[in-house]
Parts: C-alpha cells; structure tokens; sequence
C-alpha cells in the first residue's frame, strides 16, 4: 500500500497544480531536501519540520513555533503510527535538511 503525503491526506490542493491557487503551492509539496523520508513525495510526510506549511488556514511558520499544534494534527500521528519503530524523529529530518543547505 502507498504511503500518502500530507497535501493527499488533508486535501489542501496547495500541491503543483492543486485547486487552491488563491494559497500558493506548499512548501512542503517541493521540499526536495525531505524526498522519501517516511516513503513520502518531497517532504509530504515530515511536513512538520518545513517552514511555511499550513495549518487551519493559517501559516504555521518555523518549527519551533509550530511543533506543538503539529504534534496533536490527525496526519502526523497517523505518519508517526504507520512508520512505527522507523520513524525518523524530528532532529534527525531537521539535521538532514540542514546538512544539504550547507551543501
């Protein structure tokens, strides 16, 4: 079974050639850096620790700031349940965004 990305699950339409254009296109629907982690497109499945993603219809901003209100959404416990024993915490998805900006 394919695992979803966050733009497929929540149905924002803020994915390339979504219908939200009003929104623009979701950082984390073109975040190369993240592609694959959690077996999602991009960061579709780790969407939490990349800036500027939407939650409520509001820009949730940096990590820091937004973690908290993302660890209590639907799709990042259901990455969290799927991936189980392999999921990657967030310093480590953190780190690795860092690593390829210095790159």
């Amino acid at each position: 079974m394919r695992k979803k990305n966050c733009w497929e699950t929540m149905n924002c339409g803020r994915e390339p050639g979504g219908i939200s254009q009003k929104l623009g296109i979701c950082p984390a629907t073109v975040e190369k850096k993240l592609d694959g982690s959690h077996g999602g497109v991009n960061a579709g499945r780790a969407c939490w620790v990349v800036a500027g993603t939407m939650c409520g219809g509001q820009e949730q901003g940096f990590f820091a700031k937004k973690y908290h209100n993302c660890e209590k959404c639907y799709f990042f416990q259901q990455v969290q349940k799927e991936e189980g024993p392999d999921y990657q915490l967030s310093i480590l998805l953190l780190e690795q965004l860092k690593a390829m900006q210095a790159a």
